[in-house]
């Protein structure tokens, strides 16, 4: 017991641990400047690193922070890009996304792997003998790779043994990164629990509030009966006026009592989904406002919380008066607190919270099947956060299955069964399609005879669809039979109508050749650097495919 107590705890003692201040270095020799924050809000998931700014450019050089070697190197089309992970030794890992390429030998060791294995995705785990840094080194280029919505640099500490994320600021960069800016409150809300009405309204209401003289903010009293509880909208600006990032700590007090606190320290990749659970996702959905909520009504294995005593939550009591109080802090210890004053009161509600009630309750702790007529939907326990009456129907072959305001956190499996009228080719090109208004969206389907399954984790509406339109292949950047002496790069754009695009195979002169592939500008580059080109004539071909095996192939030449 001592030790799962130990373990529990541990968020909020991970500030007391020996991080190492001066071993690392900045990966950029410009000024740091961010425009992402570790544990920041972010769709599905907390952001588990540092977004350098590069100045609106690609191409600065990226420095390895320390001694160590390369242990890893992933290619992708989403996510980081192009991304270098270094492990040091001393027991920490750095990670540097959305690279524009490697540099020099690094560089080199990957188009080779890239060649070896014809595919732009790539994913290498080295030796520590086959690419040994020194700190300062210059292993890439920043970029815009990715999953990245303009030119920086994501960097990243982990664990090495446990792969465990963990703040930067931690080691060092605290020192080198000017921060005299105090988080900003834009709203808070107040959460009726149970049957409890507060200030006249069964469903959750914004509560007024004021800045004072002090920069300290003060809310409208808040008339309450039975247990309530707190969110608040909130962000920092770190080291700049115009990024809203995310907040570093938060500790909310009732009568001078600690009630709950988080501190973004560190987390797991496997928990980073608790997201969903850990702010009011209903309200992000309808509102577009990101509320972190400051109590829990059921525990869930989301680290950053798992150290405290109480839920958060407050039992407003006849004959006594509250004052809750929420301090928020950043990483440079900048903080702004909010008092809160509560009383009792037995106003009737003027705003009544009228739970529409279906057929198909889910018990979120339980296993459940809904079926009817021949499409059915099966929820795996704990898939959902807290059981809620699910709407669930079918009209003219579409299924409507509640909506986006319910998060899922697991996997939940949607099944058209039997399906009939279509022919074998018809049934070849058929794929479950999310409907998002007039707009079909393709799914990953999976088909087993006249049976059509996805896997999802998103409520809304879905019908099945067909996809015998092929990819198209468009702006070519040369012209046929023409002379590219000068030219640097093959390039092309593709697009696909419906399933989008699944894989493309680019031939010179019947040699496979390497296209990057940026799905932001849906274009293809081939590096002519690559020098797999002959003097005189040369042959492309391009073969582009989308998820339902429909094909379109380009052929042209040029002359070098």
């Amino acid at each position: 017991m001592k030790f799962v107590l130990a373990f529990l705890f541990a968020p909020f003692l991970i500030f007391s641990q020996d991080y190492p201040q001066d071993f690392f270095q900045s990966p950029l020799d410009i000024p740091l400047d961010i425009s992402g924050s570790f544990g920041e809000l972010r769709s599905n998931h907390f952001h588990s690193g540092l977004d350098f700014k590069t100045k609106g450019k690609e191409g600065l050089p990226v420095y390895a922070s320390g001694d160590g070697y390369i242990s890893r190197i992933k290619i992708s089309t989403f996510g980081y890009g192009k991304a270098i992970y270094i492990t040091h030794p001393n027991g920490f890992t750095t990670v540097y996304g959305h690279l524009q390429k490697a540099n020099g030998a690094i560089e080199a060791f990957i188009k080779s792997k890239q060649y070896q294995e014809q595919s732009f995705e790539v994913e290498m785990y080295l030796y520590p003998t086959e690419l040994p840094i020194k700190k300062g080194d210059i292993i890439g280029f920043t970029g815009n790779t990715g999953g990245s919505g303009g030119p920086h640099l994501h960097f990243e500490f982990r664990n090495t043994k446990s792969e465990e994320i963990l703040n930067p600021l931690h080691f060092g960069f605290k020192n080198i990164i000017s921060d005299d800016r105090k988080p900003i409150i834009q709203g808070i809300v107040a959460y009726p629990l149970d049957s409890t009405v507060v200030n006249n309204s069964q469903k959750p209401i914004n509560i007024s509030f004021s800045k004072q003289s002090d920069g300290s903010y003060l809310g409208v009293k808040v008339k309450a009966n039975g247990r309530i509880a707190f969110g608040i909208n909130a962000f920092d600006f770190c080291t700049n006026p115009y990024n809203k990032n995310g907040l570093y700590k938060v500790k909310a007090y009732l009568n001078g009592v600690l009630q709950y606190q988080y501190g973004f320290d560190s987390f797991a990749f496997d928990e980073t989904r608790y997201i969903n659970n850990f702010i009011d996702y209903e309200r992000l959905h309808l509102m577009g406002q990101r509320v972190q909520k400051l109590f829990q009504l059921t525990n869930y294995p989301l680290s950053i919380v798992a150290g405290n005593k109480k839920d958060g939550t407050i039992k407003v009591q006849p004959g006594t008066n509250y004052s809750y109080r929420v301090e928020i802090y950043d990483f440079h210890d900048n903080r702004v607190d909010l008092i809160i004053p509560i009383a009792f009161s037995n106003d009737v509600p003027t705003i009544k919270n009228e739970v529409k009630k279906t057929p198909y309750l889910v018990k979120a702790k339980n296993e459940s099947i809904f079926q009817k007529d021949n499409i059915s939907v099966q929820i795996p326990e704990n898939a959902f956060y807290h059981d809620f009456y699910l709407n669930f129907d079918i009209n003219e072959n579409i299924l409507s299955l509640h909506d986006d305001s319910v998060p899922v956190h697991k996997n939940i499996t949607i099944t058209f069964e039997n399906v009939q009228g279509l022919s074998e080719e018809q049934l070849a090109k058929t794929y479950i399609a999310t409907l998002d208004g007039y707009k079909l969206d393709y799914n990953k389907t999976y088909r087993k005879g006249n049976n059509f399954s996805l896997k999802t984790r998103t409520l809304g509406k879905f019908k099945l669809a067909q996809d015998t339109v092929p990819p198209r292949i468009y702006n070519v950047n040369f012209i046929e039979g023409s002379t590219i002496k000068d030219q640097k790069t093959i390039s092309v754009s593709v697009a696909d109508l419906h399933s989008e695009i699944a894989s493309y195979r680019a031939y010179l002169n019947g040699k496979w050749i390497l296209m990057e592939y940026d799905y932001k500008t849906n274009k293809l580059v081939h590096n002519l650097e690559d020098n797999l080109w002959i003097s005189g004539r040369n042959d492309f071909k391009l073969v582009v495919t989308d998820n339902l095996q429909n094909s379109t192939t380009f052929e042209s030449h040029f002359y070098r």
